[in-house]
């Protein structure tokens, strides 16, 4: 239900279920029994009657203070009466206002009556006309609305009201209650004694959880029966102050610009209370508790107390100073009553938005930077501003320009994105000679344009001092590429032009010397002095090296500066024609018909090397001789460059003819070529095109074509005869020399597997026990010294190697691989065995002999000296042997 708020005047709405008054800053919600009829129900045309002055009740059962209400301490009790506009019926009942706030005022400090009343609706008597004055007549039994306080604290049950029939006394009637709360979820809540008609509320109630039951009262009898029509019963859960207000968010941010003038805003923050809004249980008010820095001021700021609008109070936001402001803020029900009400807290977190407050300022008046001559994308100095709002923003961001002092463009100042500095660069060369030093004027700006009211400041203007360092510049050709007109042709020695440079240090006197550093074709020579050009050899305009009339070379002039400087310069001669090619004929080769036809012609041209007018149009004759020329062709123009051959007889042989044609242009003086034309003369077919047969009987071959024909039949021929001598001369050598092998034994064209190691068949007549390793040393230990097999080893002391040390120092590694070779080339057991080896058998019948046969005639006079020229190993055996007595 909405109810007025504040202190009630006369006629104002108060509630149509509890009424609120506003007495002494304080708010008292009263209990109020609505007041019901059911026979009103049935009608909307009813009228009530408060017996109480101050209250009374419209006809939509809404009560109203009727005057201002100066004090409601005590409950308050009048009657209304109900009368139907079109029902002579006249029904009463009571209302009783309880105040919420003096629940002391009730007998145990309940916000219900220990003693609930019955509420019944007594029927009054009406006049009539009859006889027997009033009469009686039967009513229906009602029960007003029922108010329950949220979070009582009991005792448990607790009897809300009683329920009466009018025929109660009748005692077999039995009441019950139906509905959600009753037997319905959430059940268990209500209940009644079905004797009595007593109803209990069982536990404490919630009316945030529901606010209002709607149960059901039935009256019966012992067998079950109606004895009076349902009723409904409405129980209203009354709001209790049982909740803090809740914030949306325990951190707020916002944001407001610096400078923003009083009453700007800035944000809002928003708390919601879970009880009844309509009642001062739920409404918030919103404050703010403290301020963080307290700069300018404590109170920068306030808050709409219903809105919760934060907005500025003050001037003097400066984000430069502050750049965040930390608000506590502060959320109370009970309409902010801070003895009633509830509170919570959160935090607004306001940010300082950057405005372009401040301008840039360079740290210093005058800049100064060098930059050497010719030389760009330099930078020349570092401009340095400060700007106190805020980095990287469109405010700080700084825009250099120059507005005095370069007037043709040489320099710009391009900003450093992450310093803001300003690099002075060179774009333009500047030049020594001509400026030796530039003074500028810079302004630096933002991006961003000025807040309104911000002036520039006196130090966004600097100047700054460029000094030009003057270095050895090359020389430099005047006019580069230079080009003269020469015709060609001209002889050799020929003075074309002075191509020269000048030296652009005119303070520094240095000579310039030139040299040719391009020259295709090699026709020119520069005076290393003077850069005077003359011809090397004949100019010609035809050649490959000229390009559209045009030939070019470059030179190059240097200085004897420190360091040394050079430039190049290029020339182009533009060659004349002269007439100096004579004209060739085209085409070369040709075909006709062997018969006149009107489509045997053949047109010819010229191609002259030339321009004009040293070119066509050309003049195409036969020449007198051979006569026959004349005889069986003729020329006719066609134009100035081409001309029509064909026959001058209506039949020709077929073959090939070489035709002699002299060719002239139109040169000063003119120039002829006698050229010659092979065509061909074949029978045609009907097309006028030859016919295969024709061209094989007219095609000729020409004196070279057949000598070289000839030369490679002779050749041919002549490699076949040597061939053949060839063949018949080893045939014989094979005849006359004797084979070494059988040929049934030649085995190259075999393939042969050797899988045994001992001799052939042959080679099968001696022991081979002489070879094999004896069981018993005994022959190994008689055996004469130093004479050994070399599948054996010696049966001997070993010798004694040098032993490693376990730490080897690296200086002992040459020592100790010196001592182990020395030990193994003294000792003869040591693998492997390659001492003078004996063998003690060879074979039978071998014409060789043995080393025993030497061993028995080395007492003779044999000479064993020309061992020693076989090598270190025979010279051995030749010691041996032929050594004397004492080996």
């Amino acid at each position: 239900p909405s109810c007025k708020m504040g202190k009630p005047k006369n006629g104002e709405k108060i509630c149509e279920v509890y009424l609120i008054v506003s007495l002494s800053n304080a708010i008292f919600p009263f209990l109020l029994s609505a007041v019901k009829f059911e026979n009103c129900q049935r009608s909307r045309e009813v009228g009530f009657i408060s017996s109480h002055p101050n209250f009374s009740v419209r006809p939509d059962g809404t009560v109203y203070t009727q005057q201002e209400v100066a004090n409601l301490s005590e409950p308050v009790q009048f009657m209304v009466t109900a009368r139907g506009l079109h029902d002579p019926h006249i029904w009463e009942t009571t209302v009783k206002l309880a105040l919420v706030g003096h629940l002391h005022s009730l007998p145990g400090g309940k916000m219900w009556d220990s003693q609930p009343k019955v509420i019944r609706f007594s029927r009054r008597h009406q006049r009539g006309s009859s006889a027997n004055g009033l009469r009686r007549q039967k009513r229906d039994w009602v029960i007003p609305p029922i108010n329950v306080p949220e979070n009582s604290r009991g005792p448990f049950p607790h009897m809300l009201v009683r329920i009466r029939s009018d025929q109660d006394k009748d005692p077999g009637i039995r009441y019950s209650i139906t509905g959600a709360g009753a037997d319905q979820p959430p059940s268990g809540i209500y209940n009644i004694d079905p004797i009595s008609g007593n109803m209990f509320v069982t536990q404490p109630l919630d009316r945030e959880e529901r606010a209002s039951y709607h149960l059901r009262a039935h009256a019966v009898d012992m067998n079950g029966n109606q004895v009076e029509n349902p009723i409904d019963l409405y129980i209203y859960v009354i709001d209790m102050n049982d909740n803090r207000p809740e914030f949306q968010n325990q951190v707020y941010n916002g944001s407001v610009a610096e400078g923003s003038k009083p009453g700007s805003s800035v944000m809002q923050v928003t708390a919601s209370d879970s009880d009844d809004s309509t009642t001062a249980n739920g409404m918030v008010r919103y404050r703010i508790l403290s301020q963080t820095p307290h700069s300018p001021i404590p109170n920068m700021f306030t808050i709409n107390s219903e809105t919760g609008d934060i907005v500025t109070v003050a001037a003097g936001l400066d984000r430069e100073k502050v750049s965040q402001y930390t608000l506590i803020v502060q959320a109370t029900d009970m309409e902010g009553n801070l003895n009633f009400g509830l509170s919570n807290t959160a935090t607004a977190l306001i940010s300082i938005t950057d405005i372009n407050d401040n301008p840039p300022e360079f740290t210093v008046r005058t800049f100064s930077g060098e930059v050497p001559e010719n030389k760009v994308n330099v930078v020349v100095a570092n401009l340095t501003v400060v700007d106190r709002d805020q980095p990287h923003s469109p405010n700080w961001n700084a825009v250099y320009r120059i507005v005095n002092g370069d007037p043709s463009g040489h320099f710009t100042i391009r900003t450093n994105p992450i310093t803001n500095e300003g690099m002075l660069t060179v774009i333009k060369p500047v030049d020594f000679e001509m400026n030796r030093a530039f003074m500028l004027t810079v302004v630096v700006s933002n991006q961003a344009h000025l807040a309104s009211g911000i002036q520039s400041s006196l130090q966004s203007t600097a100047g700054v001092t460029i000094s030009v360092q003057d270095v050895n510049e090359p020389p430099v050709f005047p006019v580069n590429p230079k080009i003269i007109r020469f015709e060609e042709g001209v002889p050799a020695g020929t003075t074309l032009t002075v191509f020269a440079a000048q030296d652009p240090d005119h303070f520094i006197h240095q000579i310039v010397r030139y040299a040719k550093l391009s020259d295709p074709a090699n026709w020119l020579r520069i005076n290393r002095t003077n850069g005077q050009i003359t011809t090397m050899a004949l100019l010609d305009r035809e050649s490959m090296y000229v390009r559209n009339n045009m030939y070019e070379a470059t030179f190059l002039a240097y200085d004897n500066g420190s360091p040394q400087a050079s430039g190049t310069g290029t020339l182009q001669i533009y060659l004349i024609d002269v007439n100096d090619n004579a004209p060739v004929l085209v085409p070369r080769e040709a075909q006709v018909c062997e018969r006149t036809r009107p489509n045997s012609r053949i047109n010819i041209t010229a191609s002259d090397a030339d321009t004009d007018p040293n070119v066509g149009p050309f003049v195409f004759e036969l020449p007198s001789f051979p006569p026959s020329v004349r005889r069986n062709w003729t020329i006719s123009r066609l134009s100035g460059d081409y001309a029509q051959l064909k026959l001058r007889i209506s039949y020709l042989e077929a073959g090939m003819y070489e035709i002699p044609i002299i060719v002239s242009d139109s040169g000063n003086p003119p120039l002829s070529n006698r050229s010659v034309i092979r065509v061909k003369v074949c029978p045609c077919d009907h097309n006028g095109d030859c016919s295969a047969t024709g061209a094989v009987a007219a095609a000729g071959l020409g004196t070279g074509a057949i000598i070289a024909i000839l030369i490679c039949i002779i050749i041919l021929l002549s490699m076949v005869l040597l061939f053949v001598v060839w063949m018949k001369r080893r045939e014989k050598e094979r005849q006359a020399k004797p084979l070494l092998i059988d040929p049934e034994d030649d085995v190259r064209d075999n393939i042969l597997k050797y899988d045994e190691e001992g001799g052939g068949e042959e080679d099968q007549d001696y022991d081979l026990s002489q070879l094999q390793q004896p069981e018993s040393l005994d022959h190994i230990i008689n055996k004469t010294t130093g004479v050994r097999r070399v599948d054996e080893r010696p049966v001997i002391a070993e010798s004694q190697y040098p032993v490693r040390p376990s730490v080897p120092h690296p200086g002992d590694i040459g020592d100790f691989i010196n001592d182990g070779l020395r030990a193994a080339d003294n000792d003869p057991t040591a693998p492997p065995y390659d001492s003078l080896l004996v063998f003690d058998y060879e074979g039978s019948g071998s014409t060789a002999g043995s080393v025993s046969s030497l061993n028995s005639t080395s007492s003779g006079d044999q000479d064993y000296d020309y061992l020693n020229d076989w090598g270190p190993r025979f010279k051995k055996l030749a010691d041996l042997y032929g050594g004397g007595d004492d080996d």
